[in-house]
């Protein structure tokens, strides 16, 4: 485990040259891996170690994703099995399903966690907010967790790159005394780039903020803003779509991502860096109040009740469904399909 300097902050980090896939194998080779669910995460995770040659099996209900893991190969009565088959024949078991999916799952699983297994989730919510969520785990298994930094499509698109995904870890009950061993290892499996530590309440409410803030949430709200805002003006679809969106996820955002805000800016136009530097302080001073009254929402669990409350009800899908059809169908998003058909590398498709 190595000490690495973060903006002058020392956090603990496990790199693939410390903790190697050999070592990951001789951690868990004599381990039975059970995938529980194969929604968002399910996918990307257990191909990930099945390529890298560990023993894994999915539980999945029947259905649509079902027959998504046997398009996968994944084999039904040898590799496939029910919820309830798999956690019974599993050492390790991945709780892979959605939050409102494992509070509904969790009577069936809860049986077959028995003394000295593992329960292992990617998202600590269930077990953050338990007093919530009714996921109390038995004092005798393990429970841990890998959080990669991105969805399970990129997770498999970067591993399948030769690539990795940087991912959080973190230990919530020792019970066997090898429960860092089993969490490392697993994060090495299914293809973490770097690991970081983390504690499940911190990853749950770092999520949830982030998902709520600049990684979905805030970004949809600033780009609808100033698309209307400039559409109000006389600016033309277009124009409005190009210069909010299309320029900052096909040119500038590869810029601050491969080196850094200060190199993008140092590659724009000085009338651009002007601008720029003048303005990020009022937007900061204007979105900071936010984000703090959002973490703070995260932070006392009101935006977790509200996503229980939500996904319990038995309309959800629909109601979720009819918000993302008013997204999809609104100017801006139009606006964007006819602007990846006119990108050159679609133009003579």
């Amino acid at each position: 485990m190595a000490k690495i300097n973060f903006g002058g902050v020392e956090e603990n980090v496990m790199t693939r040259e410390e903790f190697t896939l050999s070592k990951a194998h001789s951690v868990l080779d004599n381990e039975l891996i059970a995938v529980i669910g194969y929604g968002v995460q399910g996918p990307g995770q257990s191909q990930n170690l099945r390529d890298n040659g560990f023993n894994v099996i999915v539980g999945q209900r029947e259905g649509k994703t079902y027959d998504k893991a046997i398009a996968d190969g994944w084999v039904p009565g040898k590799t496939l099995f029910s919820i309830e088959e798999a956690c019974k024949k599993a050492d390790i078991i991945m709780c892979l399903l959605s939050d409102a999916a494992v509070m509904s799952v969790w009577p069936k699983m809860k049986p077959y966690l028995t003394k000295g297994k593992a329960l292992y989730f990617s998202h600590g919510f269930a077990i953050t907010w338990s007093d919530r969520t009714g996921c109390v785990p038995p004092s005798d298994v393990d429970v841990i967790m890998v959080a990669p930094k991105g969805s399970g499509t990129s997770l498999r698109r970067l591993f399948l790159e030769g690539r990795g995904i940087n991912s959080s870890y973190a230990i919530y009950q020792d019970a066997t005394g090898k429960a860092l061993e089993r969490t490392l290892a697993l994060g090495i499996g299914i293809g973490s780039g770097y690991m970081f530590e983390t504690t499940f309440q911190r990853e749950a409410v770092s999520d949830l903020t982030g998902e709520r803030g600049s990684l979905m949430g805030a970004i949809q709200g600033l780009l609808l803003a100033q698309y209307e805002v400039l559409r109000e003006h006389g600016h033309s679809p277009s124009e409005a779509f190009n210069e909010t969106v299309e320029e900052l996820t096909q040119s500038l955002g590869p810029l601050f991502g491969e080196k850094g805000m200060d190199w993008m800016y140092a590659n724009c136009s000085t009338t651009a860096q002007r601008g720029a530097l003048d303005w990020f302080p009022r937007f900061h001073d204007a979105i900071k109040p936010v984000c703090e009254w959002l973490y703070l929402n995260v932070q006392n669990g009101n935006e977790a009740q509200i996503s229980i409350d939500s996904n319990s009800k038995p309309d959800y899908r629909e109601g979720l469904e009819k918000e993302l059809k008013a997204m999809r169908e609104s100017e801006m998003w139009k606006t964007a399909e006819t602007v990846r058909t006119l990108r050159p590398e679609n133009q003579n498709k």
